[in-house]
């Protein structure tokens, strides 16, 4: 079946995928745009984790304002080439984290950025809270490491379950994105600000 050059052009800008990717889904999918954007990412996955090396230089800083201008989120989020930061997928990517962000207002993008005081500081408040239950040793470890496990799903963003969709967590929305658009992504700095609260910046 021949594609009609505009759809690929539509598909090309929507998704960032290359052009033969774009023209071979169109095929697959007889010219449904909303199913062959679903092939390439289904295409994609298996490809995203090995993206995760590349450099990502270009990208977009993005602005969000909520709640009558009580509270803001400014954002950088990079990718490899400037041709992906301008399209849909990847705007919508940084809408939604800007969202996150906003909304849940994360300690650090990832556990390894936590500050060491910070992890120290809740160790502390965990390993005192399971003393006081005179368990041995060994169960008071495994307690610990399992809250602190649960801090940091709570506190950074990457791990944090996706407002939008709790099944998935950032991580998995970056990286279904990622065999989208077949560029790397990575979170970069990210500042937020409410009316009233010392801000955060990572």
């Amino acid at each position: 079946m021949s594609v009609d050059a505009k759809v690929v052009k539509v598909l090309r800008e929507k998704t960032g995928a290359g052009m033969m990717d774009c023209k071979r889904a169109l095929v697959e999918t007889k010219g449904d745009l909303a199913k062959a954007i679903e092939e390439l990412r289904k295409a994609g996955v298996a490809k995203a984790e090995k993206k995760g090396s590349r450099a990502a230089q270009e990208g977009l800083i993005y602005s969000y304002i909520h709640h009558g201008g009580r509270l803001g989120v400014l954002l950088e989020v990079n990718c490899e080439t400037d041709f992906v930061a301008k399209t849909d997928g990847f705007k919508e990517l940084v809408h939604n984290l800007s969202i996150q962000i906003a909304a849940t207002n994360p300690v650090s993008s990832s556990r390894d950025s936590v500050p060491k005081d910070l992890v120290k500081k809740e160790k502390n408040i965990y390993m005192e809270q399971a003393k006081s239950s005179k368990k041995p040793e060994n169960v008071i470890e495994k307690i610990v490491e399992g809250k602190m496990d649960k801090y940091f799903q709570e506190n950074c963003l990457l791990e944090q379950p996706f407002i939008k969709d709790p099944d998935k967590t950032i991580k998995d929305l970056i990286t279904e994105t990622i065999a989208t658009l077949g560029e790397n992504i990575a979170v970069g700095r990210y500042i937020r600000f409410a009316i009233g609260e010392s801000h955060n910046e990572n």
